[in-house]
């Protein structure tokens, strides 16, 4: 089991002291130790504290190093700077990043052209944005990138390791960013892994019983993105929207976790915005769909064993293209620790009818009593371990799959906390009133967060989660979410997915852009982008013009008509280009080509 290891942990706070010349960072924990970075060659050492700082340094607290960013002015250090204490798993201290502060090597941009230092603020942004996106998570003791199996599974060896080196990689999102610390072994004490996700620990009582009730899910960092310009699989067997949720109980030394994931169809598909609230789907013809669907599951087998795949996504209309191919690979794959699940969740849960969700349950009940859960006793004996999990997915898993992600977890810590002698025979999780209440409401929080950093705002649906039933009021609350993903997707999600790459180093900048390189930030003069751009100053100028042609003195009738068919006819050729041309007015991502390379129908 992980325990507490000072040589792999990482220390806790530092001070900061910047001078024009100089970083110098030191660990609180460890004042007779240093780390200086010299901002004008680069170079980074540990050394021992001898009185290096001068007297003149500015000083501030920090939390942590995230890392080190290289853009067109050189590097900057990236810095948290305020945190949050979430609580404790395993009696170690979880945090959430709350503030995070950005400093420049360089201490002036007077090297860089007018060019130059514009497109090195459009990147610093992205930077500073992707920062702000809900929730930065660290621990400098715990390793917040394992389960409780995986790490109970593990061998004394690789718990001496340095945290940041025996992370799982799926979920360590500063990895870019720590790569020229990583490149010095002795600075392994100040390598803090950073998680994105959610996370939730919650002290309950029920009977008397006090217990830690925790919630974490972890985002993979592998094919990350925004909602509709991150879909499907890469040829590693990677899939968007990859989230391992661990629930995890604690009592009197007893612990006890049940894991699922959630992750895009494993198949070579894109629906990338055009304008229309719902693109088609588009399988790619260039590769091998069932290829594509091995790779993804042969990883899984290895990490999680047994699969129980449930696709919530519909049978037909747009979504059905999807699920009938799913199927197939499924079907062409043919491994007995794969089982599939379709359930149309549209098609049975309409019209509020969602005690329909029973179902589904029913159905995948037993794959649930066998997979069980890990339990450990609280002298570290092995009463049991989840052999295999759920892996759910609607066309977004968010909003479905959280959904139905609450009620498999609840279902499994009804056994949990019985098998626990918190709940005794008999005893429902519903007949505890302020426990479920909590429990559902942490449920929604997480289908909030995690669909505001795929899709840009909260999620679907949460009104079932929190209350257990549809409401009209929730449907409203859906519909102004879906017009305000409308909008991101297609006008705001080009920046944020270049602030995804950005971050994790899927594009890297390099320090000649705007000189002897192209900078992908670099605007397009032509007419077709001054048009693009203007669109909708240009309707509304014709618009207004039109309207006001009926002002004509009424003596020049020609004139007067001739006024109203040309603007009319500039409204009719202005939207027309617009029709023709849709996917020329969204916010498509300029580091990376995601324009689609076929024709949508």
């Amino acid at each position: 089991m992980s325990t507490v290891n000072s040589s792999s942990s990482v220390y806790e706070n530092l001070m900061l002291y910047i001078t024009p010349d100089k970083f110098y960072l030191e660990p609180l924990e460890s004042p007779d130790e240093l780390i200086i970075i010299d901002r004008l060659t680069k170079d980074i050492s540990l050394q021992i504290n001898q009185g290096q700082i001068p007297a003149s340094a500015t000083s501030k607290p920090i939390c942590g190093i995230m890392g080190i960013i290289h853009l067109i002015a050189g590097p900057h250090l990236v810095l948290i700077t305020k945190k949050s204490k979430v609580g404790e798993i395993n009696g170690q201290s979880i945090w959430r990043v709350e503030d995070t502060e950005i400093h420049a090597y360089a201490r002036a941009s007077l090297h860089l052209t007018e060019d130059q230092n514009q497109y090195d603020k459009q990147y610093l942004s992205m930077i500073q944005s992707f920062l702000r996106t809900p929730y930065f998570y660290f621990s400098t003791s715990y390793d917040l990138s394992h389960t409780v199996q995986r790490l109970y599974n593990t061998s004394p060896d690789f718990l001496q390791m340095p945290l940041f080196e025996r992370g799982d990689q799926r979920f360590i999102w500063n990895h870019h960013l720590m790569r020229d610390l990583l490149a010095q072994q002795e600075l392994h004490r100040y390598w803090l892994p950073v998680i994105h996700g959610f996370i939730c620990i919650k002290p309950c009582i029920i009977n008397q019983h006090s217990f830690s009730w925790i919630l974490i899910s972890r985002r993979s960092c592998y094919r990350a993105g925004t909602r509709l310009f991150m879909r499907g699989v890469d040829t590693e067997g990677h899939v968007a929207n990859y989230i391992e949720t661990e629930q995890i109980v604690e009592y009197d030394g007893c612990k006890s976790s049940f894991v699922q994931t959630r992750g895009s169809i494993p198949l070579f598909w894109s629906q990338l915005p055009d304008l229309r609230y719902k693109p088609k789907p588009t399988l790619s013809t260039t590769n091998n769909q069932v290829d594509g669907y091995h790779r993804h599951f042969d990883s899984q087998l290895l990490t999680y064993n047994k699969q129980i795949i449930i696709n919530l996504i519909d049978h037909k209309g747009i979504e059905e293209i999807l699920e009938t191919n799913f199927a197939n690979a499924v079907r062409e794959y043919n491994n007995p620790q794969v089982r599939y699940v379709s359930f149309d969740f549209h098609k049975e849960c309409g019209h509020m009818r969602w005690e329909r969700l029973s179902l589904l349950m029913e159905r995948i009940n037993q794959d649930q009593n066998e997979m069980g859960y890990i339990l450990i006793f609280r002298d570290g004996t092995l009463l049991q371990q989840q052999e295999g999990v759920f892996r759910t997915n609607c066309i977004d898993c968010l909003d479905r799959t959280n959904v139905v992600q609450s009620m498999l977890a609840k279902r499994s810590l009804q056994s949990q906390l019985k098998r626990l002698g918190i709940l005794t025979d008999g005893q429902r999780i519903e007949s505890q009133s302020h426990f479920e209440t909590m429990y559902k409401n942490v449920w929604a929080d997480n289908a909030d967060i995690c669909s505001v950093q795929y899709a840009g705002t909260g999620a679907l649906k949460t009104d079932y989660t929190r209350t257990g039933k549809r409401t009209v009021f929730g449907a409203m609350k859906d519909g102004l979410n879906s017009m305000i993903r409308y909008y991101k997707n297609n006008f705001a999600d080009g920046f944020r997915q270049d602030s995804v790459d950005l971050f994790l180093g899927n594009y890297q900048v390099d320090e000649n852009e705007g000189v002897s390189k192209i900078c992908p930030l670099m605007e397009k003069k032509e007419l077709k982008n001054i048009i693009v751009r203007n669109y909708p100053v240009i309707i509304l100028f014709a618009l207004a013009m039109f309207v006001l042609s009926f002002f004509i003195p009424a003596g020049h009738p020609i004139a007067t008509l001739v006024c109203m068919v040309f603007w009319a006819a500039m409204v009719v050729v202005v939207l027309t280009f617009v029709l023709v041309s849709r996917t020329e007015f969204v916010d498509y991502p300029k580091l990376r080509d995601l324009r689609p390379k076929i024709k949508h129908e």
